[in-house]
């Protein structure tokens, strides 16, 4: 069986927008492939970060990425909608094959789940390393009572 072919959509936008106009072009942009009967499989803001060199005079772009699958052509209109944005620095479109993107939601309760998690898992660590120092030291207080 072969995977399914869909979109990655990774889009700059100006560094100077508010948080809320990103997520207005977020949200445009997913509506606009919806309305063509294009499925969204995941869209995630990946944060202001530096350019590898100036584009239009701008030296950082907040970035965005949006992953879709459809029959392809989808991907013209979006980039023509990209391409009449002022706010859109730059975009690129790619084909990917392979297992589908699982969607990565951003909510806070997710957020505070997954610092429980990793704070027991730390925990359980730090349990595993005190028993293994206890049986060091066992080791060596036995070994010095025999010499």
């Amino acid at each position: 069986m072969t995977d399914p072919t869909y979109y990655e959509t990774m889009y700059i936008l100006r560094p100077d927008i508010p948080e809320e106009e990103v997520e207005s072009h977020s949200k445009k942009y997913r509506e606009l492939l919806e309305k063509i009967d294009v499925q969204v499989l995941d869209s995630q803001m990946r944060g202001k970060r530096r350019l590898a060199y100036p584009i239009s005079k701008h030296k950082e772009g907040v970035y965005v990425q949006l992953s879709h699958q459809g029959n392809g052509q989808q991907v013209a209109i979006l980039e023509k909608a990209m391409r009449l944005s002022e706010d859109v620095i730059r975009y690129l479109t790619v084909k990917q094959e392979g297992p589908l993107p699982t969607p990565k939601t951003s909510s806070g309760e997710e957020d505070k789940k997954r610092n429980e998690e990793s704070n027991t898992d730390d925990k359980s660590v730090a349990k595993s390393k005190d028993s293994e120092n206890e049986k060091n030291i066992n080791k060596e207080e036995k070994s010095n009572k025999d010499n």
